[in-house]
């Protein structure tokens, strides 16, 4: 019989082979169903706690069985877990020890022994057996044998046991199925990188990391997202798991890390932080714990990269031993030790620094419990344990003592591409197993290198994801395999830049075929070995103190190695092994893609133009027109005609799409015939903006549309009709450049006017008014362009004789240039009002009828207005006619207009009303009428002055007008503009529609030239008056008329609102003076404040400055109050009260002069304060003093001269202090401080109490503080308060925040820098002990502390201000402290 060698080098008869391999296809197939059924049926959770010994009771092992396992199977994987010999110690319920323990033999299975299915917890306490401590199994154990384990492990999904090959591990990225380079076009290395969003390279930096370690991201694709539980936009596990299935299955270069980003809390701001990438590797690890809790990789990130060591002191006497046990997640390594010139040459040189002892000698001698006495010893760390995944940080930033700045270490490190780890294991801690698992409880703050341990108090290293390849023996297994074992290198964490910034970028190495490439955010590229050793750092063969400030910055910050060891190293998972639930996101992800791709073609074919409508109804409006290139244009006319909402207001045929400049409202040209043509071509290609714009032009029915043809210019034509001094509406004219002036206005006269009087006038920009009066020049030689703007007048006046500069025609263009619209909101009628505003009379009637009640009166006012109007036209011509032939002549009677101020100001009670003949009388009486308190009276010599204006005088800036016709539209020559047709209207102030006034010259100052806008020096506003005291209103006139807010225009109460229509060239004086007649008061009785788009309001206070930066609407609030005077300046006043809880109080507003000294100031201050405040202060009682925003500062002395000892500015604020005595401080020598005492032994603070010192002698602060507060001098300490007055603080943290004592000897220097008054000290009595409070009382006392500084708004911390920490919020989002603005 022929023989055949088996499997065991034995052999065995031919015809055996088949049956022995049938058999073990049956096994195998048996084996897996077992583990299919392992898999759907419920798992149980078992937490044992190891009691056996002091040294165990604080490690935790954590098993995720099938509900079917046997008590018995429970047995052998504990022990196989623990590391113990099975039947050698019993379980027991840990939350009822005192019942009997689980059964050895039994057969029961979980479900049926009160185990709780469905991850609940359940505790239990490994204890002797029969009083004897559990037997540690030997590596010839049946329970440590891996191999026998490994098809029992697998069935049961128990931990971290060696796999197979075929075991979720067979694919990576060189699998013949799907090959990265065979669907990815961009980038080579078939890898997709990460889009950085501002400054998240450091995060980029990881995740590719994280996404190369194959165990982790097995890890994480076995874990399955259950929606139900959770939001899938704030599960961080779930975000990172679409993460990495992109990164391994999209097409793109790079994708987004937005989702990511967003899981963690995180707004768009933090994008804009730079953080450190080793926080963010220990904040997202302790984040991915908590999410993970109660799963199977619960413990995940403890079994990838936890490892222990061992923190002891040594007495070199006895050689007593002192030490705990410390875990870590990475391995922090000097670069160059503290105080020394050179660096570390390698990693392992820094290494062996790490665990290099220090001897406790001298001063620094060690108390020794056996020795009972201090002895010299030897403190250092020993390594017990190295992690699968050994993560090594580079220290490279440091801070430099000198210069007292961060700095980076740029010095060279060499790093091997392995590294052996067993010269840094203690051979005294790897003979000794038991010392490695033991643990003291305080171990996670004092003194380890990183104790990143779980708040969860049964977390350990023993659970873990069943795809990760990891060994599961004992502790002491660990040790003695991880030393024979070497690491290699596979991320290399590179950082370019300085303390201050960086870039973060990734070197990392694929274990699928070994080849290094470079993760820089979206670009990925090979590198090989020599790119490697370039992020070593430094200067070639210089380790000097020096050689940093000369070296690279681009070098390594954070290394991670690899366990090499075959049974536990993992591969990637491949497309067809991914797990079901991934699967499915895979097609998921992928359609979302092809989604995007889609959505991506049809952006890059659409075309996105702005489109522009004058809406029948809603007028002009805008939208973005977004049509795909191949539509027609009939089609898109159809698209905009729904856009823009014309539906059952105009029908479909009256709409075309015109080609538009709305810059210049330039219609550039019309499309007729081409409705088929596509619109990609129409607009000359795809753009996501173009240089011109779309016009859905609009038609009657019974019109017909206008060819637009390239290479014409748009006009539009405003006709002038002198006569009525009427500017009208435009309207659009076409022509082209090569027109001469002659022919253009022959196009305009076949609508309007004769062409042989005509008149042209074009407005190229502000202010700049050409005649176009050369009959053979072009348009173009004139100076139009696209869009242009025409004035045309014809008359048989004599206008056009004269020099168009002085010409009517000239001043009506300037005047409706300039001319601008503004909302007047009028004060709410004050007590008190009336009575002092002007009583107006009838012509022989009762003189004491007031204006406002008598209806009478307002008629007598209308027939006065009524005669002066014809007066005011036969005085117009007049002047016209009589006008001289002078410059100034002409100037000044072109433009003379009638001045007729309003029946509101106050008048002698006595004057007559009666009417004139002539206009000198008309004018007097009108002005005895409705004379104006702020300097007017019947004297012709009050007159207003010539006005004469130049070119520089006038802003540039003004857009095109947009004073409509109808504003300018007046039945008077003069400009009377009062509005004598229309019936009276009531405002609010009483006054009618009547009461509008207009500014005229006089012929009184003719030739005189008044200039009084240039700023007034060493004044906080602008007086309103000159030094003769006449109103500097009267100085010139511009145009200026009101009417009352009609209902469209009203944004607020119609009954107190004006629409002022006035030339932007006016003073705000003159403005102030035209609006006295609706205020009811004179212009220095009242305030004007500009109102802003976010309805904050601000006084205009320059009186001498002009209107030019307002524009149209804008909105103006008028207040009462007086208005100031040159060298006045508005003060705010406010109490200080030192000993209240909120010791800022306003009082008042007032009015302080330049040369007023600070008792004067104060005597006219008193009477408001006892009038509005119900103060009665004595003047020797009360000081000032300086205010910075709530801090006193200077106390002003009555001497004391405002500008020249005290600087003052607009909007001024003060303290007044109310004192219990008389005035102690009489020099400027002198310092007040404010002192409060401290007492310990109450827990409470004193009252301020002032002390006025006559030097900074610290000495004299001291013996003041003694002969107020009876402590010996000896005993007294005191320290500077922080922050904004009254610098409270927690009387819980007084004693140990503020710098108590400091030694100096002056109070000007470092660190209480005490040099004005005001200054806050604290003192105590040193020997004075501090109340001993119980944990009760000292919480009620936190409270109450807590409520009191919240209540005063004394939360600021005063530290300076700190780098932004980063975290990540496992809720969502950071909490809002309701205590924060």
């Amino acid at each position: 019989m022929e023989m055949v060698p088996s499997e065991e080098n034995q052999f065995v008869p031919k015809e055996g082979v088949f049956w022995s391999c049938r058999q073990s296809i049956f096994d195998e197939m048996k084996r897996l169903s077992q583990i299919q059924n392992a898999a759907e049926e419920p798992r149980v959770l078992c937490i044992i706690q190891d009691i056996t010994s002091a040294k165990t009771v604080n490690e935790r092992l954590t098993l995720n069985l099938p509900a079917s396992t046997t008590l018995s199977k429970l047995y052998e994987d504990v022990a196989h877990k623990a590391g113990y010999v099975n039947g050698t110690f019993d379980l027991a319920w840990g939350n009822t020890p005192d019942m009997a323990p689980l059964d050895h033999s039994s057969e029961m299975s979980l479900s049926d022994s009160a185990f709780e299915p469905g991850g609940k917890r359940n505790f239990l306490q490994l204890t002797d057996k029969d009083g004897e401590q559990p037997q540690i199994a030997s590596d010839e154990s049946g329970t440590a044998d891996s191999s026998g384990m490994d098809d029992s492990s697998q069935e049961r999904f128990i931990g971290p046991l060696p796999r197979d090959g075929t075991a979720g591990c067979s694919g990576d990225y060189s699998s013949p199925s799907y090959s990265y380079s065979s669907i990815l076009n961009k980038s080579e290395t078939g890898y997709v990188g990460l889009v950085n969003q501002a400054m998240t390279c450091y995060l980029n930096s990881l995740l590719q990391t994280l996404f190369m370690t194959p165990e982790f991201r097995n890890a994480l694709y076995n874990w399955e997202f259950e929606e139900s539980e959770e939001d899938p936009v704030t599960s961080i596990p779930y975000q990172l798991q679409r993460l990495f299935v992109l990164l391994q299955t999209s097409k793109k270069r790079a994708i987004e890390t937005t989702d990511v980003t967003r899981s963690f809390g995180w707004d768009s701001s933090e994008a804009w932080q730079q953080h450190d990438v080793q926080e963010l590797c220990r904040v997202m690890f302790d984040a991915l714990e908590q999410k993970w809790k109660q799963t199977e990789q619960a413990d995940l990130i403890n079994q990838l990269y936890q490892g222990k060591l061992k923190d002891y002191v040594r007495c070199l006497e006895c050689g007593y031993e002192s030490w705990r046990i410390d875990t870590y997640l990475d391995i922090p390594l000097v670069i160059r030790p503290f105080g020394a010139s050179q660096a570390y040459g390698s990693v392992e040189e820094a290494l062996q620094a790490f665990i290099q002892p220090e001897t406790l000698d001298g001063p620094n001698q060690y108390f020794c419990e056996r020795c009972k006495k201090k002895c010299d010893a030897r403190k250092g760390l020993r390594f017990l344990h190295f992690p699968y995944l050994l993560t090594l940080q580079l220290k490279r930033f440091d801070f430099d003592y000198t210069t007292m700045h961060r700095i980076k270490l740029n010095d060279r490190m060499t790093f091997p591409e392995e590294l052996d780890m067993s010269p840094f294991i203690d051979v005294e801690d790897e003979k000794s197993p038991q010392t490695e698992s033991c643990t003291d409880s305080g171990a996670e703050n004092e003194g380890s290198c990183h104790s990143d341990q779980m708040s969860n108090d049964f977390s350990t290293d023993d659970c873990v994801d069943e795809g990760i390849c990891l060994d599961s023996t004992s502790s002491t297994e660990r040790v003695l395999n991880s030393v024979s074992e070497s690491c290699e290198l596979f991320s290399v964490m590179v950082h370019s830049g300085s303390a201050a910034g960086g870039h973060y970028y990734a070197c990392i190495k694929s274990f699928s075929d070994g080849q290094w490439c470079s993760f820089n955010d979206q670009h990925v590229s090979k590198i090989t070995q020599d790119d490697i050793r370039k992020t070593y750092g430094g200067s070639s063969g210089n380790r000097g103190y020096y050689s940093s400030a000369f070296a690279s910055s681009t070098n390594a910050y954070m290394l991670i190695y690899r366990l090499k060891d075959p049974s536990r190293n993992a591969k990637y998972l491949a497309a067809e092994d991914f797990p079901e639930h991934i699967k499915s996101l895979v097609q998921k992800e992928k359609e979302s893609e092809e989604q995007e791709k889609r959505q991506r073609e049809i952006e890059r074919n659409t075309c996105k133009i702005k489109l522009f409508c004058m809406h029948p109804v809603k007028m002009m409006m805008e939208s973005k027109l977004e049509v795909h290139k191949d539509k027609t244009l009939r089609e898109a006319t159809e698209m905009a005609y729904k856009l823009m909402e014309l539906e059952g207001v105009v029908s479909l045929d009256c709409c075309r799409l015109v080609k538009y400049d709305e810059f210049h409202e330039y219609l550039e040209r019309s499309y007729e015939g081409e409705e088929d043509t596509p619109m990609g071509l129409l607009l000359g290609g795809v753009k996501s903006s173009y240089m011109f714009d779309l016009l859905l032009e609009t038609r009657r029915p019974e019109q017909v549309f206008q060819p637009y043809k390239p290479g014409e210019v748009m006009v539009k034509v405003h006709v002038v009709d002198l006569k009525s001094e009427t500017i009208a509406s435009p309207i659009s004219v076409r022509a082209y450049l090569n027109q001469t002036i002659t022919e253009f206005k022959q196009l305009i006269a076949q609508v309007w006017l004769s062409a042989e009087t005509m008149r042209v006038v074009l407005e190229r920009c502000y202010n700049d008014l050409r005649l176009l009066c050369v009959p053979n020049k072009t348009l173009k030689a004139e100076g139009f362009f696209r869009s242009n703007k025409v004035f045309v007048e014809s008359s048989e006046l004599t206008d056009h004789q004269v020099t168009f500069t002085d010409s009517l025609l000239w001043k009506l263009l300037d005047r409706h240039g300039n001319t601008i619209r503004l909302l007047v909101l009028l004060p709410e009628q004050s007590p008190g009002t009336l009575a002092n505003r002007t009583l107006c009379q009838k012509v022989g009637g009762d003189s004491d009828a007031p204006f406002e009640g008598s209806k009478g009166n307002r008629k007598s006012v209308e027939a006065i207005l009524e005669e002066s109007t014809e007066k005011l036209k036969n005085l117009s011509l007049q002047q016209q006619q009589g006008s001289s032939t002078s410059d100034s002549q002409k100037s000044s009677d072109a433009s003379d207009f009638e001045h007729i101020e309003s029946p509101t100001q106050e008048v002698d009670s006595n004057s007559s009303l009666c009417v004139a003949a002539d206009n000198r009388e008309l004018e007097n009486r009108l002005r005895a009428t409705v004379g104006g308190a702020g300097g007017a009276s019947s004297d012709p010599e009050n007159h207003f002055a010539c006005e004469e204006r130049s070119d520089s005088e006038v802003n540039n800036d003004r857009s095109t007008s947009s004073v409509d016709s109808d504003i300018l539209s007046s039945s008077h020559s003069s400009d009377t503009l009062c509005n004598a047709d229309s019936g009276p209207i009531q405002l609010a102030n009483g006054l009618d529609s009547h009461s509008i006034t207009s500014s005229r010259r006089s012929k009184a100052h003719e030739g005189k030239k008044e200039t009084w806008d240039t700023a007034e020096e060493d004044s906080g506003t602008d007086s309103e008056y000159d030094d003769n005291g006449k109103s500097k209103a009267e100085a010139q006139y511009l145009y200026f008329r009101a009417e009352p807010c009609s209902q469209d225009d009203a944004t607020w109460d119609t009954q107190k609102c004006l629409v002022v229509h006035v030339d932007k060239r006016i003073t705000l004086a003159a403005f102030k003076q035209n609006l006295e007649p609706y205020v009811g008061v004179t212009s220095t009785q009242f305030k004007v404040f500009r109102v802003y788009a976010n309805n904050q309001e601000f006084e205009s206070v320059r009186l001498n400055e002009t209107l030019s930066s307002f524009s149209d609407d804008n909105k103006i609030t008028i207040r009462l109050g007086r208005a100031l005077k040159k060298g006045e300046y508005r003060v705010k006043v406010y109490q200080l009260l030192v000993n209240e809880p909120e010791p800022c109080k306003f009082l008042v507003d007032t009015v302080f002069a330049k040369g007023m000294t600070v008792r004067q100031s104060k005597e006219e201050l008193l009477p408001q304060l006892k009038e509005q405040c119900k103060l009665d202060l004595s003047i020797d009682r009360v000081r000032l003093r300086k205010k910075t925003w709530k801090n006193p500062g200077t106390v002003f002395l009555d001497y004391h001269v405002y500008e020249e000892d005290i600087s003052i500015s607009s909007n001024w604020e003060v303290f007044l202090e109310v004192l219990n005595e008389p005035e102690k401080m009489k020099s400027m020598s002198q310092l007040a401080v404010l002192t409060r005492r401290w007492s310990p032994a109450t827990m409470k603070l004193g009252p301020f109490q002032e002390v006025i010192l006559e030097s900074s002698s610290v000495e004299e602060l001291k013996e003041k503080l003694c002969e107020i507060s009876d402590i010996p001098l000896e005993n007294l300490e005191f320290a500077k308060g922080r922050g904004t007055f009254p610098c409270d603080i927690s009387v819980l943290e007084i004693h140990q925040d503020l710098d108590w004592n400091p030694k100096v000897s002056t109070l000007n220097v470092w660190p209480l820098y005490i040099c004005d008054d005001g200054a806050v000290v604290f003192y105590r009595d040193s020997t004075e002990e501090p109340l001993e409070l119980s944990e009760d009382e000292r919480n009620e006392l936190m409270k109450k502390e807590s409520s009191r500084l919240l209540k005063t708004g004394h939360r600021v911390s005063y530290s300076p201000r700190k780098e932004k920490a980063l975290k990540i919020y496992l809720d969502g989002g950071p909490a809002k402290d309701p205590g924060q603005d």
